[in-house]
């Protein structure tokens, strides 16, 4: 397959930037992903604290609170792309820090449930730091170090998503949970002032092409690579999210027997207790290989890395169904972690790689829009089939469908050193 890779057209001045830039993102990147996930462990309480009432009703309000985020922020993704190619990378992440900033210690002031589900849905709204972040990186960063910095900016998102739950469970009972939400918006704040004041966004050396294309989808050469690495992102969200819902009774079946899963309340804190460190070890594998696997990327091709990546992960699925210790699930979740960290910075880069520079945020958006729906549609999935087929044919489904999307990759690019 020939591929058409699209030049840098920006200022070459700008690439003095980019180390700044990717740190600064990278700090405010960890801080808005901390700050937002650290609310999870409390979220029923407060939730409770609201006025809702009755054990079913406190689940689903903390279920739709949860959600509302996610929904919001995967409804909005390619506006907030599209304006960024308009107007720049740099303003998308003032107003994404800023309001969430804002809308964070509001959340602390809540009355009602209605209050705090509309304040989760329009944080969504305003949000989107770490996505912007990926832009401005993958734009600003010389061609050659795409993925590395992809990798070193997901990191810190990974590490947001598996600190934030962690302080959670303990700063609400130092200060309370409504200063909880108003210290957040405060660090917030922070990654905000450090943006406006540090982030430097080079001008665009004019092309010509930009102005005899239309922006859309009928410029792109590869359109199909294009379209494969959205649909990869969302595999790859569907497959990480899926086993979700079955990891807790699944360790209760591997910590007490076939009949674990009647046992988890007679031993709730032994089987959450594993149950965090199954879903932590997977976070810290892909915290530990983002960086290394986008510098491999770099090197030898960011679809090689996809392929191999997908495959691996795909396979190490299997003996996940049939372990018989819970610190054997643990070390595989690490070694599947490790397999899976490189893939969205290696999308990231393919996606910059196959699209002209004014369209690529638009472009970015649609692929983010692809990895929220993964993340709503992976538990919904693998609840589903857990629940009718067991917990086993959610393993075997989920790694049928990460060979599926190697191959699909494989046909669509190929092991190639330009992709």
């Amino acid at each position: 397959m020939q591929f058409r890779v699209f030049p840098d057209t920006m200022n070459p001045e700008g690439h003095a930037y980019w180390r700044r830039n990717l740190a600064i993102c990278f700090f405010g990147s960890f801080s808005t992903v901390f700050a937002m996930t650290l609310v999870l462990p409390f979220l029923p309480i407060y939730v409770e604290q609201l006025g809702v009432t009755g054990h079913a009703s406190i689940v689903q309000w903390a279920g739709i609170a949860y959600g509302a985020n996610f929904l919001a922020a995967g409804l909005i993704a390619p506006l907030w792309g599209r304006l960024g190619d308009r107007y720049g990378r740099k303003p998308m992440l003032v107003r994404a820090s800023l309001g969430m900033a804002l809308t964070m210690p509001l959340m602390g002031l809540s009355t009602n449930i209605w209050q705090f589900v509309a304040l989760r849905f329009l944080a969504g709204i305003a949000g989107g730091y770490s996505s912007g972040a990926t832009i401005l990186v993958a734009v600003q960063t010389p061609r050659h170090r795409v993925a590395w910095a992809l990798g070193i900016l997901a990191s810190g998102v990974m590490a947001g998503n598996l600190l934030g739950p962690l302080a959670g469970g303990s700063v609400p009972s130092l200060i309370g949970i409504r200063a909880t939400f108003w210290a957040s918006g405060v660090l917030i704040f922070i990654a905000f002032v450090a943006t406006v004041v540090l982030v430097r966004e080079a001008p665009r050396v004019s092309d010509p092409a930009d102005r005899r294309h239309k922006e859309g989808w009928s410029e792109l050469p590869n359109k199909g690579v294009v379209l494969t690495m959205l649909a990869t992102g969302l595999l790859l969200m569907v497959a990480n999210m899926s086993i979700e819902p079955i990891i807790t009774v699944y360790v209760a079946t591997l910590v007490h027997g076939p009949s674990g899963a009647s046992a988890i309340a007679h031993d709730s804190a032994r089987v959450t207790y594993v149950a965090g460190l199954v879903m932590a070890a997977a976070a810290l594998g892909s915290i530990v290989s983002a960086s290394q696997l986008g510098k491999l990327a770099d090197r030898v091709g960011h679809s090689t890395v996809i392929i191999t990546a997908l495959t691996a992960a795909g396979l190490l699925l299997i003996p996940q169904a049939f372990v018989t210790s819970e610190w054997q699930l643990v070390a595989l979740r690490f070694l599947m972690g490790l397999a899976l960290g490189g893939l969205l910075p290696c999308i990231a880069a393919v996606i910059r790689n196959n699209v002209p520079d004014h369209f690529v945020g638009t472009v970015m958006g649609y692929s983010l829009s692809s990895q929220f729906a993964g993340q709503v549609a992976g538990p919904l999935i693998g609840g589903f089939i857990g629940g009718q087929l067991g917990i086993r044919a959610v393993f075997f489904g989920t790694c049928i469908l990460l060979l599926a999307g190697a191959a699909c990759n494989w046909k669509a690019v190929g092991f190639s050193a330009r992709a």
